[in-house]
């Protein structure tokens, strides 16, 4: 037990060793000035290239996500009906709906569903 224990010790102090020394040794520079601007063909941008992150477009996707993920929790579910109680399957897809409607509504009454602001 204790040879596991010195391995894995030794093991990550190796890889800190290693990290630390390919962040010393490495020749990155950051505010160089070429590397910062976009290639336009050798001339210089005529606007910034850097686009604003949007938010609203971030809480979109999440919410598909969410969405998307509570899906394919669904489809078990019908299969599993031919051999469950039907009282029982009822209740737990009823309680299933109820709370991703309530997320929605949520989600509505936020005004996150509105794609332009």
């Amino acid at each position: 037990m204790m040879l596991m224990v010195y391995l894995i010790i030794i093991i990550i102090m190796i890889s800190n060793i290693l990290m630390l020394l390919s962040i010393m040794l490495s020749k990155k520079s950051f505010m160089d000035r070429e590397k910062c601007s976009p290639f336009e063909c050798g001339f210089d941008p005529k606007s910034s290239a850097r686009i604003p992150f949007s938010l609203h477009f971030f809480l979109i996707t999440v919410i598909f996500l969410i969405f998307d993920v509570e899906i394919a929790l669904i489809f078990p579910i019908i299969p599993i009906f031919k051999l469950v109680n039907f009282s029982i399957w009822f209740k737990i897809n009823f309680f299933f709906i109820i709370i991703l409607l309530l997320g929605l509504y949520h989600e509505w009454n936020q005004n996150m569903l509105n794609w332009t602001n």
